[in-house]
This record gives C-alpha cells, structure tokens and sequence, in this order.
C-alpha cells in the first residue's frame, strides 16, 4: 500500500522569498528591459501632453469616443502613466536585487587565492609534458608576475589564474545601467525644462508666465526656478553659399542674475549653451518674423508687431498664421513667409537660401469668428478657416501693403527669433557616468579572457590550461608559456 507524499505549504515567508528570487533573477530583468522598450513605442507613435498638447487636442475633436479610451489608458501621458511607472521600478528593483549580490560574491571571489593544481592535469586542455631540466618554476613564477597573473604556489607546482577583469566588466556594465536609471528618475523627479521663442530685442524674465510650453518634475518646486533674466542683443547665422547648409550660429544677449543689478554679455551657441547654477539656457532653434500692421476699415490699427513663423524646410520657408481679433469683423492671415524668393513649377513660391536677401511674405486673408473665444485650445501657427470667408490673397515685399475691403496689412519687414530650452536636469551628471562605466564595463568584458594555467614540477614538467566559457586565445598563451618554459627561441 502506497503511501502519499504530503508536500508542506509554502507559507507566507517562502511565498515572499520565492517571488523576490524571481524578481531578482537575470532572466526576469531581461524581460522587464523588453517590456519597457515596447512600453515605450506609444509614446513615440501617438501625441503626448508634455509635448503636444494642441495635436491631443485634435485627437479628441476627431475621434472623441476612441480618445477617452485612450486617455483612460493613458496613452496620451505614457512616461507618466501607472503601468509604465510600474514596468521602471520594477526593472530597477530586479536589477538592484539581481547585480548587488553578485558583486559581493564576484568582491570575496577576486581576492581569494586560485584553487589548487588538479592531480590530473592530463585531463585539461593544452596539456604538456617534458623531461624537467630544474628551473622550470622559477621562470614559470616570474612569467606569471610579469603578465599579472594572481598565482598560487604549493608542493611543487604553481597555480595562476588571470581574467577577472571579464566579470568585473560585466558587473560594472549592469551597475552603470542602475546608474543611468537613478539618473533619469532623479532628472524626472526634480528636473524642468520649458522652451521659449523670443524675437531680437525681447527680453526674458525666468518666471512661469515667459515660457511657450514647460514641464515640472514630480517635486520640482516652482520657486526653484533660477532668478535671471535675458535680452536678446543679436543673432548671427552663417551659412555655406553653396550647399546652403549651416555654418555657425551665434547668439549675443545681455544677461542678468540675482536682484538683476549684475549684468554681463553672454554669447550662446549650439554646443555651448549658457549656464545658470544647475540651469542650462540652449540654443535650440531659429526663425523668421514678419513685422506687420493691420488695419481696420476705418483706418485704426488693430494689430502691430512681428509675429513668429515657423520654418518648414531647410532653407526656412515658414508658415504661420496672423490672428486679429480687435478688429470689426474679426480677421486672420493665412501665410507663407520665404526670405530669399523663388519660383518653383511644383511648388510655387519657394526659398533658394535660409538668408533674408530677397524676402516675401505671401498672405491668404479670412474674415469671420476665429473661434478664440471657443475654450478649446488651438495652435497661434494655425487657423481653422472651416467657417470663414477668404477675402483675397497677396504676395508683399517689405513696405508694401494688401489693401481688402475689411482694412489693410502692411508688410513692415521681419526680425529673426530664436527658440531658447531651459532645462534644470539634476540628473545628468549621474547618467552621463552610468553611460562611460557602462562602455568601459563592456569593453573589459568583451575583450578580456577568464583562464587558469597550472604547472607541476618534479622528474617531469606538465602544463595544462582551462579558459572559461571557452574564450579564444588561450592556446596561443599556451605555446608562449610552453616555449619560454623549454628555452626555445
């Protein structure tokens, strides 16, 4: 009669311990690293609040049934949403617990002696044997300390082993990437960045209401705001005459810090943004604005001043949209501003270089309800002409002016803006090293080899070598090791 085998419960505290080896496991990181790199296809295929706010918007006006399923699973926020929040922490948690344990094991392994010389070397691979002539362990000794083997040496024969620097590597490569994780939290958690597009001559004052569009980390504080201020003095941009591609760009501003009595210039450049504190001000990009006057029927201005287009193409033909909505009826400019003007049989009005040398400002006039006063948000480049009536179109050189039954716009000239990132990123620094240990790490584990070579000495010589995990090369150190020991040339 069989008796049956009772397997005990597990219990809470085995459960616990059972889940956290699994958490911790290489394996279970490995997958949790490819959950977050398909987690994050969303958020690069479909419009993000942070990022694009007005093209969310037009989500919801065109499909709003479709859109509140996705807003409910946060695909309009998914750097921020609960499953992605959930899918880095637990990728954090499983490589903490998987790489820690293994660089205290991989620690007390480096420093404890190589084991001792197997009886049987004629077991191992690149095994060798000849009449012993006496000083083979002498040589062999310091051969070993030469190429920086760590040896030991018992009854007669020496064991040395070499190539830790492999796992070392390895371990460094996992940490490095701990690294760059706590790097990026620490940047989303305290960090900022906003952006802010400013015509020559504007100032700048760092304060919430100056920025276009900016973005808090989680317990960034609004009073850490760096307290500084910047006029945009000038803009020079250079480019090449034949490839009209661009050689420099060069921003001079006027700065000021603190109680805003300490003034200085500054110049600004692509790769060398101006530093404030922890604070980085960038040169992120330029344009063109067109410096209009709108007027109404009667003749009063409604409307003065540059208003910012934005470049389509590499030669900075921009597009933008001129919103007046003092005048009676309200009235909007459709446009097209091209700085150095040509004709194209495909395209129409088009720029043959980025540089303002012969400027046109192509305007499409509409009149009726801009919709401003609607409450849902709309683009300042665009304007929804669904319900408006064109009045006429005109392509104006600087001083000139469309004259339409509502009023007029004149053309006055145009002034360059530039678009200045602020970014508070606390983090950087910790990235940035989690990034170089991370290459370094990789390197020694690519390029270094796990070996162990032993020889014994008595009325015959043996030598014999093992290479872990079967790494190449270790019979060519082999020869090296066996003619030096023989005396051969």
């Amino acid at each position: 009669m069989s008796q049956e085998i009772q397997i005990p419960e597990l219990g809470s505290v085995g459960l616990l311990r059972y889940s956290w080896r699994q958490l911790t496991s290489m394996r279970t990181a490995l997958i949790l690293l490819l959950m977050l790199g398909v987690a994050a296809i969303p958020g690069s295929l479909i419009p993000q609040r942070t990022q694009n706010p007005m093209k969310v918007s037009e989500y919801f006006k065109n499909s709003p049934e479709l859109s509140r399923w996705m807003d409910r699973l946060s695909l309009f926020d998914v750097y921020g949403s609960p499953w992605f929040s959930a899918i880095y922490i637990l990728l954090f948690i499983s490589l903490i617990g998987c790489v820690l344990p293994r660089t205290i094991e991989h620690f007390h392994a480096a420093r404890a002696l190589p084991p001792a010389t197997p009886k049987n070397l004629d077991r191992m691979e690149h095994h060798a044997s000849w009449t012993a002539q006496g000083d083979e362990l002498d040589k062999a000794r310091v051969w070993f300390k030469k190429n920086r083997f760590r040896i030991l040496e018992k009854e007669g024969s020496i064991s040395a082993e070499k190539g830790f620097s492999r796992e070392t590597g390895n371990l460094l490569f996992h940490l490095a990437l701990i690294l760059v994780l706590l790097g990026i939290s620490f940047s989303s958690i305290f960090g900022m960045r906003g952006e802010a597009i400013l015509n020559v001559g504007e100032r700048f004052v760092n304060t919430p209401t100056s920025y276009d569009s900016l973005q808090y980390g989680k317990l960034f504080k609004e009073n850490n705001l760096s307290d500084f201020s910047i006029k945009i003095d000038k803009f020079t941009a250079k480019y090449n005459v034949e490839t009209n591609a661009p050689e420099d760009y060069t921003l001079d501003v006027t700065f000021a810090q603190g109680d805003l009595t300490k003034i200085s210039k500054r110049v600004i450049k692509v790769n060398s943004p101006l530093k404030v504190g922890n604070t980085n001000i960038y040169l992120q990009a330029n344009g063109y604005s067109p410096v209009v006057t709108v007027r109404d029927s009667k003749g009063n201005v409604a409307m003065q001043g540059p208003v910012p287009f934005l470049p389509q193409d590499a030669n900075l033909r921009s597009i933008g949209a001129i919103k007046v909505p003092d005048a009676d009826p309200q009235i909007g400019f459709v446009g097209s501003f091209v700085p150095t003007y040509a004709r194209s049989k495909d395209n129409g009005a088009i720029s043959v270089f980025p540089e303002a040398l012969d400027p046109r400002l192509l305007l499409s006039a509409w009149i009726g309800d801009l919709g401003l006063d609607s409450g849902v948000p709309q683009s300042v480049y665009r304007i929804d002409t669904s319900k408006m009536k064109q009045v006429g179109l005109k392509s104006l050189k600087p001083g000139e002016t469309f004259i339409y039954p509502q009023g007029s716009i004149t053309f006055e000239g145009y002034q360059q803006w530039v678009n200045l990132q602020i970014v508070n990123d606390p983090g950087k620094n910790f990235a940035l090293l989690g990034g170089i240990v991370a290459i370094l790490g990789l390197l020694a584990s690519l390029f270094t080899r796990r070996r162990r070579i032993w020889i014994r000495a008595g009325k015959s010589i043996e030598v014999a070598g093992l290479a872990k995990n079967a790494a190449p090369g270790l019979d060519i150190e082999m020869q090296k090791f066996v003619t030096m020991l023989k005396g051969e040339n």
